[in-house]
């Protein structure tokens, strides 16, 4: 099946974070049931976005490309303006990595594999490289994810490393892939 409907991707401000909070926080409610499993490194019981998270978020939003602390956020709405998907992307929090960048992204569950995904994919990586200096785009996802990998694949991640048993959800051992997508070379020449 395919998006059958107009779907707009439009820059997530920091006015536009209430209402993407409660999406985000629906979108989370269904890491762990039985239709979806496990997506999200989160017990059930811990789904809702923690408040000073949201902060940061927020704060992220204003924060210039290339400082520590910086996001840009995407968010893919209906015709009747309705959130159903995002994409982000954030600085890593360590020193020395700012040509690197984290991304994340969520699919509103009726909106899950009808291609809207490879469509938020496709804006960010668009973004960054009109936008930005980054050379490297890297997520992280739960290894028993299999429709996530195989749409990070599809848009040209590479796996780097699984960490097997990282954690222990709910009873459950789950390992961790890490996956990165080059962008472009590095100032410097190298590969």
């Amino acid at each position: 099946m395919r998006l059958t409907q107009s779907i707009t991707i439009e820059s997530l401000n920091e006015s536009g974070c209430d209402e993407f909070f409660l999406y985000l926080n629906d979108h989370r409610s269904d890491n762990g049931t039985e239709d979806m499993g496990y997506f999200m490194p989160l017990s059930k019981s811990e789904s809702r976005f923690p408040s000073d998270k949201e902060q940061s978020f927020r704060v992220g939003l204003g924060v210039s490309v290339g400082s520590c602390g910086w996001r840009r956020a995407w968010v893919a709405r209906t015709a009747n303006h309705q959130i159903v998907g995002h994409v982000d992307l954030r600085s890593h929090p360590v020193r020395f990595a700012e040509h690197r960048c984290l991304l994340g992204m969520g699919v509103e569950r009726h909106h899950r594999r009808l291609g809207l995904g490879t469509l938020l994919l496709a804006h960010a990586t668009d973004w960054a490289m009109a936008n930005t200096r980054l050379e490297w785009l890297d997520l992280q996802v739960l290894s028993t994810n299999a429709p996530a990998t195989r749409l990070y694949l599809q848009a040209g991640f590479t796996m780097v490393g699984e960490m097997v048993d990282m954690f222990k959800i709910d009873g459950r051992s789950f390992a961790f892939t890490t996956m990165t997508k080059r962008l472009r070379a590095d100032q410097h020449g190298d590969a």
